[in-house]
């Protein structure tokens, strides 16, 4: 027996494009690629992911901060 289901659309984070390019531009500044990296599993990989992870994380922190900041400024819709 089959299912005529449709797909079941795929659910996009709001911010995840903004997370991969910031992960990408903090280990081209330390000399590395994430693609690269995400196949490696040595400390020295492993370590650059968790910075590079806690670089984006404080990025992205200081996004929503700023977009809450602006609603709150011009009230939100």
């Amino acid at each position: 027996m089959t299912t005529d289901e449709p797909e079941t659309p795929k659910i996009r984070e709001p911010l995840a494009e903004l997370e991969r390019k910031l992960l990408e531009a903090y280990l081209a500044g330390a000399g590395h690629s994430l693609d690269a990296l995400l196949t490696r599993t040595d400390a020295e990989a492993r370590a650059l992911l968790t910075a590079a992870s806690r670089y984006a994380s404080d990025k992205l922190a200081e996004v929503e901060a700023r977009s809450r900041y602006l609603h709150a400024l011009h009230g939100s819709p």
